[in-house]
């Protein structure tokens, strides 16, 4: 079964799409998630996941976390806020510090496809991508592929989005 993940919190936008269209490609069995409504928060360095390779904190992330090591690939779709993973996708990234004690590594092998949608357009020097890269390598997992998915990002000024006299892009 291949997963994919929108850490996007707006439901069927850009992020949820694009991460949909590759799960659309694969022949066999997917699931999708969406983050948009979770709760998850950021690791807090409890701990608690040190025996069992399981996070304790109660929230939505166990239930991921689950389908996640359960999965035989994972599509991952990480939105760009500030050149930077948007805040629920970077706390499924911590949180997945707890999948790493003992030599366990339940990412390791798993082939991982890494999307970043948002107003970057230079793939190969993307601060988002490179996140998620870095995340990934440090579970040992394999990055199948990665690649960026235009978006926008809307003008708090105006709301007009890259077309605002006011962007700084």
């Amino acid at each position: 079964m291949i997963l994919g993940i929108s850490g996007s919190p707006r439901p069927n936008r850009i992020t949820d799409r694009a991460v949909k269209e590759v799960l659309a490609n694969y022949q066999g069995e997917t699931k999708f998630i969406s983050l948009s409504g979770k709760q998850i928060s950021g690791c807090i360095s409890c701990l608690g996941c040190i025996q069992d390779n399981k996070c304790v904190i109660k929230d939505d992330f166990p239930e991921i976390a689950e389908a996640m090591v359960k999965a035989d690939a994972i599509v991952l779709g990480v939105p760009n806020y500030y050149d930077l993973p948007n805040a629920l996708s970077h706390s499924l990234l911590e949180r997945c510090f707890s999948f790493r004690h003992k030599s366990a590594f339940l990412l390791g092998g798993k082939p991982l496809v890494i999307i970043s949608t948002g107003y970057s357009k230079d793939e190969e020097n993307s601060p988002v991508l490179k996140i998620v890269e870095y995340f990934a390598k440090s579970n040992k997992m394999s990055i199948v592929s990665k690649f960026l998915v235009g978006a926008y990002s809307q003008c708090y000024t105006c709301g007009s989005g890259s077309t605002c006299v006011d962007v700084m892009w």
